[in-house]
């Protein structure tokens, strides 16, 4: 074949959100869209907020001159400025644009930290349950994912976190609110992981960076607080992007913030705006930069998600299904009744609902459910959920 032969096994090992989502489709062409129960992609249901198109229709009518050019690899500066103004908001350390780099979403964010502070063979701890292209991510920059297990309700086991540093860990990567569990990480056990972490940096004689992928942050339900890691660990990083709170994903827009206190911040944040460019990404697109200066305290109706998540949680819970109800983002990962989880998404594939293997999360003997949907497609999915749980 032409592909190389790394690329080929890719293939073979595709993630199965999307294998799921294409064999969706193809059932949405056999038995109609409407009759086809998807849960399988986290693709907001909900329309941006009206302010979105606004600002849209208020920048393209915008004359001045230069607009869509090119601007520093970091981005434009007065919407970095905004982004480091907003972070000042929450207290805690103070932001300038200097410690902000505009991305192609959290995915190019990530990919950025990784390009700039991994040496080849070098490992990131990730804890499990964890959305797996994070190992993609790592491999294009020759890291390696170190994977984790967490405790029964999916909070940091920070025993596991330890006995997994050794002189090749360069970070930790956190997600909260959490795909595909919808857990928050508490500040109390955040303390603690900054403990290792700070204790294993002074044993090794370099810093081990913290890494928060933060999209769902605004998504976040019954009054949780979301702690910052960088009232925590000057040794961080947080990435996100907003395409779960405004609902725009296709726009492909986000941000890296650099703690502004790391260690030499300078050669850092040089190197986040080189690989910025570097990795063929040259820079989040010129007329999301600007439509972002005037979006990033607005979202999406949260309670709408929370809405979703109840009906959810509260059908399942009538029908004998077993899980931790999520606090944030729009996920549900609940236990499967029986050990293979495979053959339970498969079964209830039969029924036309579509969900992902939890294996295909390093959860096995889970299933992930989307509720980013319609309240009738939650509805529609009560009898068919039932039916396959009666089955086993």
């Amino acid at each position: 074949m032409a592909i190389s032969l790394k690329i080929q096994e890719s293939i073979k090992n595709a993630s199965w959100i999307r294998k799921i989502f294409e064999e969706g489709n193809e059932r949405k062409a056999e038995y109609g869209a409407e009759n086809v129960l998807d849960f399988s992609l986290g693709n907001p249901n909900l329309e941006p907020p009206p302010k979105f198109k606004q600002v849209l229709k208020e920048l393209i009518s915008d004359p001045a001159p230069g607009q869509h050019a090119y601007m520093l690899n970091a981005g434009i500066v007065k919407t970095r400025q905004a982004v480091a103004d907003f972070l000042n908001e929450f207290g805690g350390p103070r932001f300038t644009s200097d410690e902000i780099i505009m991305t192609v979403g959290a995915g190019g964010g990530l990919n950025v930290v990784f390009k700039t502070i991994l040496n080849p063979g070098e490992e990131v701890i990730i804890p499990k349950p964890y959305f797996v292209e994070y190992d993609n991510y790592l491999d294009n920059h020759q890291g390696r994912s170190r994977l984790v297990g967490s405790r029964p309700d999916f909070s940091l086991d920070l025993d596991a976190i330890s006995d997994a540093v050794s002189e090749k860990t360069k970070a930790v990567l956190i997600n909260s609110p959490n795909n595909p569990t919808g857990i928050v990480y508490s500040e109390g056990e955040l303390k603690e992981l900054v403990g290792v972490l700070s204790h294993y940096s002074e044993k090794l004689g370099w810093p081990i960076y913290l890494i928060s992928d933060e999209p769902y942050r605004k998504i976040a339900y019954d009054g949780v607080t979301i702690p910052s890691i960088f009232d925590l660990y000057n040794e961080s990083f947080v990435v996100t992007s907003f395409s779960k709170d405004l609902s725009i994903p296709g726009e492909r827009i986000g941000y890296v913030a650099a703690h502004p206190d790391i260690s030499d911040k300078k050669t850092i944040m040089i190197g986040l705006s080189l690989c910025n460019r570097t990795l063929g990404y040259t820079n989040a697109p010129a007329f999301m930069q600007r439509a972002i200066y005037y979006l990033l305290k607005d979202s999406v109706d949260i309670s709408i998600y929370q809405k979703k998540r109840d009906m959810l949680c509260d059908g399942l819970a009538s029908l004998g299904y077993d899980f931790i109800k999520p606090k944030g983002a729009f996920y549900l990962f609940p236990r499967t009744p029986i050990e293979d989880d495979f053959v339970f998404v498969r079964a209830l594939q039969e029924e036309n609902i579509l969900t992902v293997p939890g294996s295909g999360f390093g959860g096995p003997g889970h299933i992930r459910i989307a509720y980013c949907v319609s309240d009738e497609t939650i509805e529609k999915a009560m009898p068919g959920f039932e039916k396959v749980i009666k089955r086993y």
